[in-house]
């Protein structure tokens, strides 16, 4: 790792084949799911029995992951119990903990300075956790937010005018013209309706997830507990226990999500926000 109290560094890179272009702005997720395995795989890291855990260095965005892997006499194991909506099979578990995820690439959890702000007469969220996103109600856009993926990338019409909205966050956050970018992400949001927190449709930016990315769950999740965005406005929010500790379920396409958050009662700053994947190895 080039970072102190790092054990690895992870350089990640967007790749959309049909536009010929590579973007580093952003992190992902379910890629960093496999660096933990493969850094104590190849040696960059010494494996503990009977899990290991290392600190990796996100190099796009400058923050930190500890991630937690299995690994039962000093070996990487990917056979487990663990499940995830949208992922067939089971493997062992890994767990992310995101440390200090807020500015991943702004600075500021809200780089607008607002958690509300208006957009050719639309009401969007613009939020930095983990990674960029601009969130807006399916509602306002004459969704309901329980439309299938190919449904929304099916709609030409729906997919300009939610590039359009993109486009204009993404300068109002910061990031110029990002035609040509992946972030900021959009993100349909609606109440839940299979009894979680809130309901998510997350775009790539320019077609639908089948389920939801890691980094845009954490996102999620964050404005949902931040007052005044219109994720805390749709959200069934859970209450903090006595520690600070809240878990919340993300709906999506694919079945849900939960991540755990670790808020400050009085700031209401996010302290940590973790979540379980798998990976296997190919």
């Amino acid at each position: 790792a080039t970072k102190p109290g790092a054990d690895v560094d992870y350089l990640f890179a967007q790749v959309d084949v049909s536009r010929r272009t590579v973007d580093t702005s952003p992190n992902c997720g379910n890629m960093l799911a496999g660096v933990g395995p493969f850094a104590l795989e190849a040696g960059l890291v010494t494996a503990s029995h009977p899990r290991s855990r290392l600190i990796i260095h996100n190099v796009n965005t400058g923050k930190l992951i500890e991630a937690t892997v299995e690994t039962p006499n000093g070996r990487v194991t990917y056979d487990g119990a663990a499940q995830i909506d949208g992922v067939p099979g089971t493997a062992a578990p890994i767990r992310l903990t995101f440390l200090d995820a807020a500015g991943a690439k702004t600075g500021k959890l809200l780089p607008t300075g607002q958690a509300r702000d208006v957009i050719t007469d639309t009401a969007v969220t613009c939020i930095d956790m983990a990674v960029p996103m601009m969130l807006v109600a399916a509602a306002a856009l004459g969704k309901t937010g329980q439309e299938r993926p190919a449904e929304l990338d099916a709609d030409a019409a729906f997919l300009t005018q939610l590039e359009t909205l993109r486009r204009q966050a993404g300068a109002r956050m910061g990031f110029g013209d990002v035609s040509e970018r992946v972030v900021p992400k959009p993100v349909l949001l609606a109440p839940p309706a299979q009894g979680g927190t809130i309901t998510a449709r997350y775009f790539m930016p320019r077609t639908c997830h089948m389920a939801l990315a890691i980094t845009g769950a954490i996102g999620i999740a964050t404005a949902c507990c931040t007052p005044g965005t219109e994720a805390y406005r749709l959200a069934d929010l859970p209450p903090l226990d006595a520690e600070g500790h809240r878990t919340l379920i993300i709906e999506h396409p694919s079945g849900q999500i939960a991540v755990e958050l670790e808020q400050d009662p009085e700031t209401g700053v996010i302290r940590r926000a973790s979540l379980l994947r798998t990976a296997r190895r190919l």
